[in-house]
This record gives C-alpha cells, structure tokens and sequence, in this order.
C-alpha cells in the first residue's frame, strides 16, 4: 500500500534495444520523431502520452502544472497537438494529480510487487490511465487500449505492456471499491500534509479542507465598477468580499467585459489583502512580488502611485499585458525583494513566495511537489522580506503581509517573530466592521486567516475559498 514516492521494485526484466533511427517516407529521422508521428495516427494517443509524460514533469521534476501548459514551457509536450487534444491533456494531467493519493493506493494494491525498474514513464501512463478510468467520463476500453498503445511505442516500457494491460483491467473490475476509498479521503493528501493541517486546525476542518481540494474551484473576478451590476452580467453572485463569483463555465476571454478590461481573475482571498493595505489616491504603494497583477490592479484603481517588483522579468511581462487590458498604470521594476532599495513608501504590500498550500484546489500539484524542508526554507525568505519592507516603510505607513499559505510558520508565526524584532511596528487589527471582511476570516489577534472550507455549498461553482494569511502593521511615528 503506497501513498507516496515511486511505485518500485528489484525484478529484472528482459531489456529491449532501443533503435537509433526509424525510417519514414521523408527518409530517415530521429526514434521520438517517429513514435511521435505514429501517435498521432491514433485519435487521443497524443493527449494521453502527453498527460503522462507532464504527470512525470510534476512529480518527478518538480514542475508547476500551469507552467507545463505554457507555450514557454520546456520542455514542451503539447507540440503538434490541436486545441482539444490540448483540453483532453489538461484534464487528465488535472484529476490525475488531484486524485493522486489514491491511484497511487490503487495501483499499490494491484501490483503486490510494484513496478519493475528502469521502466520509463511506466508509473505516469498508469496513474494517467487510472485517473480516467475512476475520475473521468471516459470510454473504459479506449483508455486501456491507448494506455497499452502508449506504453508499446516506448521501448523502456513496451515489455510491460500485457502488465498495463492486465493493471488496468483489474482496476476497472474493482472501480467501486476504489471509489469508495476515493470517498473517504484518506489518501487525498501527503501524511505529512494532512498531519500539520490537523495539528493546526484540528481533525474536523483538515478533513473539511482535503474534501474541498477534490472538487473543482470556482472562477472568482475582481471588477472595476459596479459588482451587482456585472454579477448579472457575468451570470454570478457577489461574494460577502465584494468579488464576483461566476457561476458560467464559458472560457474567460469569451465572457462579456473581459476584452474591455472591466475585470480581472482574482480568487476572492486573494482579493483581500490589497484591500487591507486601503491605499489612497497618489499614496506612494510598493507590491513585492507583484506578478502577475491582480492585487497590483487593485492597487493601481485605487489611483496609487503604485511600484509593482518582481524579480522575474517575464513575470512583468505578463503583469504588464494585464495591466494594459485593465487601463491601470503602474511603474515596473524588476529586482530582488530582499535587497530592493529606494525612497520610503507610504504603505508595502508583501506578497510573498510561499508553500501556496492554500491554493491546492487551483494547482493540484502543490500537496505533491512540497517537501517539509521547503517551508523552513520559505519562512526565512519571508523574514528577510519583511525586513527590507520594513526599512522601505515611512513612519506613520503600514505593511500588509499576505501568504497563500496554510502552514503558520508562514502565517501567523512569521509576525510574531517580525514584532519581537521590530518594536517600532504594532498590529492594526482587521476588523469586520471596517474593513468588509466576515467575522469567521479574522483570528483573535487581529490578523486574517481564510480556510479552503469556508462558503461550504453543494454547487461546487459556488464553494470555497483559497487559504490565505495577512496581516496588517503599522510603524509608530
């Protein structure tokens, strides 16, 4: 029974060689070329070895899902394939990390032996195969069949394939029991993860916070004028938190006011620390690590004179395409937090590189691709951060310091720790009354702390919330 790291074992099996060139009707070409020209003879056999071989990318390599599916992406597996192949692939790649806790106890179980060494992607195809045969609406025989297809065209794995085969066929035969356990829980997140999440929250909400991470988030936008107004528009709701939740499953740029630039994409927690920060008319704002906008949007209608850093230039790149659509402005600079220097603000928001635990939901990879070691990693950035922050603030300004994170050392224990080092700077507690933010979102000390569980509701378009941490400081005069 295995929840995590590669399914494996010692058996030898026999090798294959694997030829240096195939030939083709063009002359002759590289192996990859070749297979690559007979997938695509196959309706779907592209998508799937794709999603398998971005599977790999995530949980071997360490990859980010999204970024696999950018055009920039290296290394590239979508090339060649049309726009619903595309789809098929982001959907496989999606459940399949999402659900990965329990294919991978499924296959645990059906391979009492576990996988043989030196197979290749092997693994992925599997989990890829499994994840449509439990999770997805696909034709049982034609995901075998091209897992099968797939796992013949590679010569590491081609030995194996009457072992894919068989694999799969057992699952199927076991699919309800499989769901079963699915429905419980158990596996949907690392044990390592899902113990912090008790200790922090206790059983209940971690429970509550790994169900809501299995269903599908919403769309939240941010929008420049009248929300009421464009929730109609948008066939939404307007959130507690003044941010739109649409309930529509039309592609973003095909909703109305999105070529306008009437709204942005901004999950409804992510929304409010920017908020929090209140920025005025021609203030002096800095956003660190603003890419790629939507709190640097908020802050710009806010008529901010507003410096958005990042240390990634491409990031900026994107930052300003956003901004442009939006009609805001603000000044770019690209440089590191930690060392940024320049005349003091009026107020900081530091949005600041974090394990994004609370965001599981929107990136299925993140449970997968953390390791404990990365957020003591993380929190001493974080510190260092807030330091340079702290220097760049004007006495009398204010910082809002923002995580996309569950884990405390992240969160609450990061100010703590900023307070003992910093007596010149007090917390300016969040309060429901005046800064719009629900009562069950603020902690005893003041601070925000927003759970992936909060808004439960049965339509899954209008469930949930990221999980977010910030908290506001002031430096004394």
């Amino acid at each position: 029974m295995l929840e995590t790291g590669c399914l494996s074992d010692s058996r030898s099996f026999p090798g294959r060689s694997k030829p240096a060139r195939q030939s083709t009707r063009q002359g002759f070409v590289p192996a990859e070329a070749a297979r690559e020209a007979e997938a695509a003879k196959v309706p779907g056999l592209s998508a799937r070895i794709a999603a398998a071989a971005i599977i790999a990318d995530v949980v071997q390599g360490g990859h980010r899902l999204d970024e696999c599916f950018s055009p920039q992406a290296v290394p590239n597996r979508l090339s060649g394939l049309d726009p619903r192949d595309v789809a098929l692939t982001r959907s496989i790649a999606t459940v399949s990390l999402r659900r990965l806790g329990v294919i991978r106890h499924a296959l645990g179980e059906l391979l009492e032996k576990g996988l043989p060494r030196q197979a290749g992607r092997l693994e992925y195809t599997l989990i890829a195969a499994a994840g449509q045969l439990l999770f997805l609406d696909a034709a049982d025989h034609a995901a075998i069949d091209l897992a099968v297809r797939a796992t013949k065209l590679e010569p590491k794995t081609g030995p194996y394939a009457g072992m894919v085969n068989g694999v799969l066929r057992n699952l199927l035969r076991r699919r309800d029991e499989f769901l079963e356990v699915a429905a419980s829980g158990e596996y949907d997140a690392p044990p390592w993860l899902a113990q912090r999440w008790r200790k922090s929250y206790g059983e209940e909400a971690a429970r509550a916070i790994v169900a809501m991470y299995m269903r599908e988030p919403p769309l939240d936008v941010s929008v420049k004028s009248d929300a009421g107004d464009w929730a109609g528009k948008l066939d939404g709701v307007v959130l507690p938190t003044g941010s739109v939740r649409v309930k529509s499953r039309t592609a973003v740029a095909e909703l109305p006011g999105y070529r306008d630039g009437e709204w942005w994409v901004q999950d409804a927690a992510a929304a409010l620390p920017a908020r929090l920060l209140a920025a005025k008319p021609d203030e002096r704002v800095l956003d660190m690590c603003a890419a790629p906008g939507g709190k640097t949007a908020q802050l710009a209608l806010a008529r901010a004179q507003v410096t958005a850093l990042d240390r990634s230039a491409e990031r900026l790149k994107l930052l300003a395409s956003n901004l442009s659509r939006l009609d805001l402005r603000a000044a770019v600079a690209v440089g590191d937090a930690t060392g940024y220097q320049a005349q003091p603000f009026d107020a900081i928001l530091v949005d600041a590189p974090c394990s994004a635990t609370g965001t599981a939901r929107r990136h299925p990879d993140v449970p997968w691709t953390k390791k404990p070691g990365d957020i003591e990693a993380l929190a001493a950035l974080q510190a260092k951060m807030l330091a340079r922050a702290a220097l760049l603030t004007k006495a009398g300004g204010r910082i809002v310091y923002c995580t996309c994170s569950l884990e405390p050392e992240e969160g609450e224990q990061q100010i703590a720790a900023f307070l003992r080092r910093n007596p010149d700077f007090c917390r300016a507690p969040v309060t429901a009354a005046a800064d719009g933010v629900p009562a069950e979102f603020i902690t005893r000390d003041g601070d925000l702390r927003t759970l992936p569980c909060y808004w439960p509701n049965e339509d899954a378009r209008l469930a949930g919330i990221d999980g977010f941490f910030a908290a506001r400081l002031v430096r004394g005069a």
